[in-house]
Order: C-alpha cells, then sequence, then structure tokens
C-alpha cells in the first residue's frame, strides 16, 4: 500500500491494495476502510479494479489529521492502517454542491450554486475524437453542469457501438453480468475528472431503458451490485450527483419512478 501524507480538502484519496486475484473478486471479497477524524468515524466500500488490485477511495471535508484502517474478509487487505493531512482546497475547488436552506444549492465552501446544464446521454460511448472535441466545446461554454449516462445509450441519435462496456464480455459478445470491465470505468472516470476539472457538474443517470445490450433488463440482484460499485468507485468525486434513472416511472412500474440522488 502506498504512502500518501496530503490531501486537498473536496479531493479524493486513493488506497491501492494488493489482493485475491484468482476465483471472482467482485463477487467473493468484501472490502472497504474506517476513516477518522478526532471522533468522527465514516465507514467507506472498497472496490476491485482487476489484476489483483482493490481501492478505497475518500473525499475528505474537513482540514486536519485523518487516519484510517482497512476490512475484508480477507486477511491480506484487513487492518492496514494509516494517516493523512488534509490541506485547504486549491483555488476553484469549492466542493460538492448540496442542497441549501432547502430550496436552493450551493457549494460546500458556501457559494451559491445555480445550475446551467446540458445534455449529452452518451458522449462518452463515442469514438475518441468525438469525445475530446465534446470537451473542447464545454470549455468555451457557459455550462456548469451537464446530464448524462451511465450506461451505453441506444436511440435516434446513437447507434454505434461503445469501445468500452460496464461488464465484461467475451469473444462473442455476451456480457458477463458477474464482473466489471476495469477499462471502461477508467474511461469513464478519466472523463468525470475532466468534467471536475472544466468546473462541471456531472449529472449522471444510472439507469435507462434505451438499451440493446441487455442492461435494463439485468434482475434486482445485478441492478444492486452494479449499484453499489458505481457508488463505491465514484462517489468521491466531488462534482458527480444524479438519478436512480429516467423514464421508467410508468403507472404500472411504480417502484422504478425516477429518484434525485447525491452519490
Amino acid at each position: 500500500m502506498q504512502l500518501i501524507e496530503h490531501v486537498a480538502q473536496w479531493d479524493f484519496l486513493e488506497l491501492c491494495l494488493d489482493g485475491p486475484a484468482t476465483g471472482n473478486p467482485y463477487r467473493e471479497v468484501e472490502f472497504g476502510a474506517r476513516f477518522c477524524f478526532g471522533h468522527r468515524a465514516i465507514d467507506v466500500a472498497g472496490f476491485y479494479d482487476g489484476d489483483g488490485i482493490f481501492k478505497v477511495r475518500f473525499m475528505p471535508d474537513v482540514q486536519g489529521e485523518w487516519r484510517y484502517t482497512t476490512s475484508s474478509n480477507r486477511e491480506e487487505l484487513s487492518g492496514r492502517q494509516g494517516t493523512f493531512v488534509c490541506t485547504a482546497p486549491a483555488e476553484g475547488n469549492r466542493g460538492p454542491v448540496h442542497v441549501e436552506r432547502k430550496f436552493h444549492f450551493a457549494y460546500a465552501d458556501g457559494t451559491p450554486h445555480f445550475s446551467f446544464g446540458t445534455t449529452c446521454y452518451a458522449w462518452t460511448h463515442q469514438e475518441h475524437e468525438l469525445e475530446e472535441q465534446t470537451l473542447q466545446t464545454l470549455a468555451e461554454a457557459p455550462f456548469n453542469k451537464m446530464r448524462m449516462c451511465l450506461f451505453p445509450k441506444h436511440y435516434s441519435y446513437n447507434r454505434n457501438e461503445p469501445e468500452f462496456y460496464p461488464f465484461v464480455r467475451d469473444d462473442e459478445g455476451k456480457i458477463d453480468l458477474t464482473q466489471f470491465s476495469p477499462a471502461f470505468w477508467s474511461h469513464f472516470e478519466t472523463r468525470l475528472g475532466q468534467l471536475r476539472d472544466l468546473g462541471i457538474e456531472a449529472d449522471l443517470i444510472l439507469f435507462h431503458p434505451y438499451d440493446r445490450w441487455g442492461h435494463a433488463d439485468m434482475a434486482p440482484e445485478v441492478d444492486d451490485r452494479f449499484l453499489r460499485y458505481a457508488v463505491a468507485r465514484l462517489a468521491a468525486f466531488r462534482n458527480v450527483f444524479g438519478e436512480l434513472g429516467r423514464e421508467f416511472g410508468r403507472e404500472d412500474d411504480p417502484p422504478r419512478r425516477c429518484r434525485a440522488i447525491k452519490l
């Protein structure tokens, strides 16, 4: 495990540990850490990132010295301890957006947030050149929030095959819903970080019905595992919030109505 001495407030600490790679670590290995500041303790779920690497991410919200201890059902991942100092945020880092006085939004440092958003549902599922063009356009635009999908999306304006998929696929294109694809998530996180650096909130749509790959018809236990994995990976990004789903809210299907959340 690497030594990390300083992390800026509202950035995130990432701990990386070597662990078991045999079997199916996505389902068989439990891993996380407890982060403590004074008498305050926060339990954070970790995740498997492939190739025997386990990670946990944490966004400190208070400046000062923090300590942590990892936990797992595997001995080699459990009981690892350390400390780090949370330092002042860099210029432009105002922290995550939260509800302020019931009807308003503000950044964690108290700066009011007025959403001026756009929508690019499937921009992270395009070829590299188009994704880069999107970022260049956003850098010159006034938007500070963008709605976007986590899953690939199939609809009139997007019929291409994405380069990356959230789950592992074999040579014939069959999905293994028990194993996530680290390449997909790493690519998606890179794009989230680039939006963050532009000062843009990523309003993520976690589930949607516009699908031809089988993602909209996953079993409830797969939905749950996917959601937990997504939260473990993405919740430490200060610019991420979103919706559980969109346009599932039919009258004959009330349990899947849209819900807004802060990851």
